[in-house]
């Protein structure tokens, strides 16, 4: 009878000692895919006067700088340093003080995303600093460049602001090879607007595409300039893998699946929207109805309030209705 009730206290022992080891093992492998994942986007913080810049670092060449107007993915290297999004002007000095930092090389390219112009800082001061600075055609001629004759007089705006607006364009592709890493520029059919590109580092598996996909919010559409709510969920539709690191016009960085949940908000609502068009609803009595109200507490916070989107697909809707 001691033999048995020994043999279960030592069982007893064995089985606790293995379900702790086995619990220390599960922390540990929580404990380090955190820090891998924190170690993949390492984060810091420059300071300034007129704001703070915060970097994420997505590969050790690849960083997001998050500016006052937007998002700015760069690339930097023993080639130089490439840039892509909406630096605001307030950004520049800090932003090229943390390059110098990381590239010997002087070279600076500089492409420009789409936005409303209302909104713009045209090229945050990059070509007084001998960069090239480059915007997607149809972009640019909203403010007032790519014209066939004399430039047109930069706005006030950017006179106060003391930018320019880039003085070089491209149409359908641009291309980098620089730093290790390929970079691609491919025009896309209009979702935002008629100027929408997808930007994608092959190597870093880092997209971008602007205000298609703004991150802190419901997007906007410049109906205006060719922009519609089906090209833009298409646009974005086919890269929703969770291994792409995904970087939003505004806010954090994401992946595929965030990029997933923000197309499957914009269908949800679009749906709701339709159905009550369908039932006979007029455009006040949609906007009334808040068939965005699940979703507000996430993405009710942008540039477009909710109202303003339920209106948008509303519009939309009603004027495409002969095609459903």
């Amino acid at each position: 009878m001691k033999t048995f009730r020994k043999g279960r206290e030592l069982g007893a022992v064995a089985l606790v000692s293995f379900l702790l080891a086995c619990a220390f093992a599960c922390a540990s492998s929580f404990l380090l895919a955190c820090a891998f994942a924190c170690a993949s986007r390492a984060q810091e913080t420059l300071r300034g006067e007129s704001g703070d810049v915060k970097v994420t670092e997505v590969t050790p060449n690849v960083l997001v700088f998050a500016t006052r107007t937007g998002n700015v993915v760069a690339s930097a290297g023993p080639d130089g340093a490439l840039l892509i999004g909406t630096p605001s002007a307030d950004s520049t000095e800090r932003i090229s003080s943390e390059l110098a930092k990381r590239t010997p090389s002087p070279v600076r390219y500089v492409v420009i995303a789409p936005e409303d112009p209302a909104q713009s800082e045209g090229d945050a001061g990059w070509r007084q600093r001998g960069a090239f600075v480059v915007m997607q055609e149809k972009a640019l001629e909203r403010l007032g460049g790519h014209v066939m004759g004399a430039p047109k007089p930069l706005s006030e705006q950017f006179v106060k602001l003391g930018v320019d607006r880039a003085r070089i364009s491209f149409s359908e592709v641009m291309s980098f090879d620089l730093n290790g890493e390929a970079v691609h520029m491919v025009k896309q059919k209009p979702g935002y607007s008629d100027a929408d590109a997808l930007v994608h580092f092959h190597v870093a598996k880092l997209l971008y595409w602007g205000e298609v996909f703004p991150g802190d919010g419901y997007p906007a559409i410049d109906t205006a300039h060719g922009g519609n709510l089906d090209g833009l969920v298409k646009m974005l539709d086919g890269w929703t893998n969770a291994g792409f690191h995904v970087v939003p016009a505004r806010g954090e960085v994401t992946n595929g699946t965030g990029l997933k949940a923000f197309c499957d908000m914009v269908v949800a609502v679009r749906d709701r929207v339709k159905h009550l068009i369908e039932a006979g609803r007029t455009e006040s009595d949609v906007i009334g109805e808040h068939p965005t109200a699940d979703f507000d507490a996430k993405w009710g916070h942008g540039r477009v309030p909710p109202d303003t989107f339920v209106q948008e697909i509303y519009r939309e809707l009603k004027a495409d209705k002969g095609s459903w």
